[in-house]
């Protein structure tokens, strides 16, 4: 088989994004243009034949192609989002029928620690075990200035992107079988923190600290632990309050490749992250950031 090369500047949009705000959480089936979660383009080879994922953030962006990937790769998967979205994941839903792949779905919000600890015993009971867990979901809200971050919202942040992993990823361990792995979705802000963004690259930073601890103690039970860092990545995130009002667009504009990425993109680190192939490789953070450099 020959593949067709693609330059990377020309394979998705790159004119920048029309100003499209949205409530928190929003909605990617309303965004312009619609992210491209590989919807059409993933294509599997068996890589996770057998295996058994819950993906949280699943119904939209990165944990959206995760999901996808994952399912067309063979591997039975649970998705987990916050009830508000529940018409992007049964757009995912819908996608994922009409190829005969199950997905099944768990709404909730991962701020109450009760639903992380169900959500997980849920999905292991109904996919018949758990190996794979994505904690993808976030909370981003751009600030000008730490005194515009409130209580509420620095709480929300912190529970929904730090306190959730811990939550679930304490669960999963304690009947994941060797051989399992954890992924994480960190960021760019993870190490170089945007200064609107003060309170989620805060979290940032504590998923990379996090994810390359719990590989290490986990390592003896035989379930690697990895992240994914994306940089700028067209996602609901942006137009519901992840951006500063007059920011959408030119969002992403500036990495090196010229343009802001697209959840497809990352489908594959997710794999890779995820196959029995790739068994030397925990306690890491992948970048994928269009060549700002950083990871």
């Amino acid at each position: 088989m020959s593949a067709t090369l693609v330059d990377p500047q020309d394979k998705y949009h790159s004119d920048g994004f029309v100003e499209q705000p949205q409530e928190w959480p929003g909605l990617q089936r309303e965004m312009k243009p619609v992210p491209d979660c590989g919807e059409d383009s993933y294509v599997g080879t068996g890589r996770l034949g057998g295996r058994r994922a819950l993906v949280t953030g699943g119904d939209s962006g990165i944990g959206r192609a995760a999901a996808i990937a994952f399912a067309r790769e063979g591997a039975r998967v649970a998705i987990n989002y916050h009830p508000r979205e529940q018409a992007d994941a049964d757009d995912l839903k819908e996608v994922l029928d009409r190829e005969g792949l199950e997905l099944l779905q768990f709404p909730g919000d991962l701020t109450d620690e009760a639903f992380c600890l169900k959500v997980v015993d849920d999905a292991r009971a109904q996919l018949g075990g758990l190996d794979l867990l994505v904690i993808n979901a976030g909370y981003q809200q751009a600030q000008k200035s730490i005194e515009d971050i409130s209580h509420e919202q620095f709480d929300r942040t912190m529970k929904t992107n730090v306190y959730a992993m811990f939550w679930m990823s304490k669960r999963a361990a304690e009947s994941m079988p060797a051989g399992s792995a954890i992924i994480n979705t960190a960021s760019v802000n993870s190490f170089n923190p945007v200064e609107e963004l003060l309170d989620y690259a805060t979290t940032k930073g504590a998923i990379e600290i996090f994810t390359k601890g719990l590989a290490k103690q986990l390592a003896t039970k035989g379930i690697r632990v990895n992240a994914v860092a994306p940089g700028p990545v067209w996602t609901p995130l942006q137009i519901s309050g992840g951006q500063l009002e007059g920011k959408i667009g030119q969002f992403g504009q500036d990495t090196p490749i010229g343009r802001a990425g697209q959840p497809a993109e990352l489908a594959g680190l997710y794999v890779t992250l995820a196959e029995p192939g790739n068994s030397f490789t925990t306690g890491s953070v992948f970048g994928a950031n269009g060549g700002t450099g950083v990871v």
